[in-house]
C-alpha cells in the first residue's frame, strides 16, 4: 500500500471516528444541560439517569404505536414528544419534593432513578406481553447531510452528515448559553442559586424560578434518554441507558457548571464511548478483555471527575432548600 493510500484509509477512519463520537456525545449533552439547568438553580439532581430512562421508554413505546398507525417518518419525532411528556412527570416528582417540601435533594434523585427504572421495566412487561424490551422500531432517525458541507472531503462526513437530535443538542448548547448569560431570566435563575434570599429580596419568585429550572433539566434529560432509543438501540431494555445520565453529570461537573465546558467534557465521554465501539468493530482489541473495553468510559469518568472536582465551583446554594421565614 502506497503512502497516499494509507493517507486516505487514516482520515477516512478518523472521520468515522468524529462522526461516530458526535453520536454517543449527543445523549451527554442533553443531560449534561439539563442537569446545568437545575443545578445552577440551586437543586442538585442526581435523577438525570432516571430522566434519560424515563425519556427512552417513552420514546420507544411512543414510536412504536405511531409505527402500528403508519405515521411513517413521524413515528421518532411522536417518539421524541412523547419522551418530553414522561420525563416531565419524573422531573416535576422531584421538584415538589425538593422545592416545596424540601426533601433532601440528593435521596430525592436517587429515588427518581429507581422510580423510573422500575417503573418503565414494568410498563414494558404489561405492555409487550411478558417480554424484557420494547418491539425493535424500523422507523427511527437517519442522519441528515447538511448540503455543500456535507460534500467536504473527511470533514464533511466526520462533521457535516448527523442525526437530527446531533444537531439539536449542538444548538441547544448555544441556547442555554444565551438563555444563562444573555436574557433577565437567565439571571434571575443563576441568582437563586447562588443567593436566594437576596433574589426574594428585590422580587424574585425562587421557587418560581427552581420549579422552572427542574422541569427544563427534565425537558432535556428526556432528549438525552430518546435520543439512544431513536438512533442507536432502537428498542428500550433495562441497560438501554447504563449509566449515561451519571456521565452526563460528570460532564457537567468537569465543564464547570457552563453550557460550553459541558460540551466539551461531552465530547471527550463521547470520544471514550467511540474508541471503545472502533477498538471492538476493527478487532484491535483482541488481547484486550471485552469487560476492559465496556468499562473504558466509565473508569476515564471516574478519573476525570477525582481530578476536576476540587477546581470546579458549584453554585453557591446547591442543595440547601430555600426557607423564606429564614431569610
Amino acid at each position: 500500500m502506497d503512502l497516499l493510500s494509507m493517507l486516505n484509509a487514516f482520515f477516512t477512519k478518523f472521520s468515522e471516528l468524529i462522526n461516530t463520537t458526535l453520536v454517543y456525545s449527543t445523549a451527554l449533552i442533553f443531560g449534561a444541560l439539563g442537569g446545568i439547568y437545575s443545578e445552577r438553580s440551586g437543586i442538585v439532581n442526581i435523577g438525570i439517569e432516571g430522566l434519560m430512562v424515563s425519556g427512552a421508554f417513552a420514546s420507544a413505546v411512543g414510536a412504536y404505536y405511531a409505527e402500528e398507525a403508519n405515521m411513517g417518518v413521524w413515528s421518532p419525532w411522536i417518539g421524541l414528544l412523547c419522551a418530553l411528556l414522561f420525563a416531565l412527570i419524573f422531573a416535576l416528582i422531584h421538584a415538589v419534593a425538593t422545592i416545596s417540601f424540601k426533601a433532601n435533594q440528593v435521596i430525592s434523585g436517587v429515588v427518581i432513578n429507581f422510580l423510573a427504572a422500575g417503573v418503565t421495566l414494568y410498563l414494558v412487561k404489561v405492555l409487550f406481553n411478558g417480554a424484557g424490551q420494547t418491539e425493535t422500531l424500523n422507523d427511527v432517525f437517519s442522519k441528515w447531510e447538511i448540503p455543500l458541507l456535507s460534500k467536504i472531503p473527511y470533514i464533511g462526513y466526520a462533521l457535516f452528515t448527523a442525526y437530527p437530535t446531533t444537531y439539536i443538542a449542538l444548538i441547544l448548547v448555544f441556547v442555554t448559553w444565551y438563555v444563562l448569560f444573555k436574557t433577565p431570566f437567565g439571571l434571575r435563575l443563576r441568582a437563586v442559586g447562588e443567593h436566594p434570599s437576596a433574589a426574594d429580596t428585590v422580587g424574585i419568585k425562587v421557587k418560581r424560578i427552581r420549579y422552572l429550572a427542574v422541569l427544563i433539566s427534565g425537558l432535556l434529560g428526556g432528549l438525552g434518554g430518546a435520543t439512544i432509543t431513536l438512533t442507536t438501540t432502537s428498542a428500550f431494555s433495562h441497560n438501554t441507558i447504563s449509566g449515561q445520565g451519571f456521565i452526563a453529570m460528570a460532564a457537567m461537573i468537569f465543564g464547570k457548571w457552563h453550557p460550553f465546558g459541558a460540551l466539551g467534557a461531552a465530547v471527550f465521554f463521547g470520544m471514550a464511548q467511540a474508541l471503545n465501539n472502533f477498538m471492538r468493530l476493527f478487532d484491535f482489541s483482541k488481547n484486550i478483555p471485552q469487560e476492559f473495553l465496556y468499562m473504558l468510559p466509565y473508569v476515564l469518568t471516574i478519573l476525570v471527575l477525582a481530578g476536576a472536582v476540587g477546581r470546579a465551583k458549584a453554585p453557591s446554594a446547591l442543595g440547601e432548600p430555600y426557607d423564606p421565614g429564614k431569610r
